[in-house]
């Protein structure tokens, strides 16, 4: 996955803005390159509660980049986001995510604690939980 997070860094690099008072002189790139990997790494690990993933990655970059590059740095941070997404999306689930670890169920139990069984691919939650995806699809208007 990292593929994807170092393709933005890469992409945005060159007009990275550094600090000039920062201790070390590539200050701005670490951070450029920790915020790009670890949204990447939570749309592969918790992508059912990452809502707006390439939105998210521009508010934590965008202070890195002067005023003229923000249209360019969102455009990027979208397209490649997207890619990723698309390729979370084509993986085959057998029971694994894209790391190797095995899928568990959304819910919780009664007592609090994870539920440990296998989920449906469409939507993340075991045949004993299908009833909470469904009040996930119900507008919050509609709730209230």
């Amino acid at each position: 996955m990292y593929r994807f997070s170092r393709a933005i860094y890469r992409e945005l690099a060159s007009e990275i803005i550094e600090d000039p008072c920062s201790e070390t002189p590539y200050a701005n790139h670490e951070r450029v390159l920790h915020a790009c990997e670890a949204a990447v790494e939570r749309l592969a690990t918790d992508r059912h509660y990452f809502a707006h993933p390439a939105r998210s990655l521009f508010c934590d970059i965008r202070v890195y980049f002067p005023m003229c590059c923000q249209r360019r740095v969102l455009n990027v941070v979208r397209q490649y986001m997207g890619f990723a997404d698309e390729y979370l999306r084509n993986l085959p689930h057998n029971g694994f995510d894209a790391y190797g670890n095995p899928l568990q169920c959304r819910a919780s139990t009664r007592k609090g604690t994870p539920c440990q069984r296998m989920p449906l691919p469409h939507n993340g939650y075991c045949p004993s939980h299908q009833h909470l995806a469904e009040t996930e699809e119900v507008p919050a208007y509609a709730a209230a």
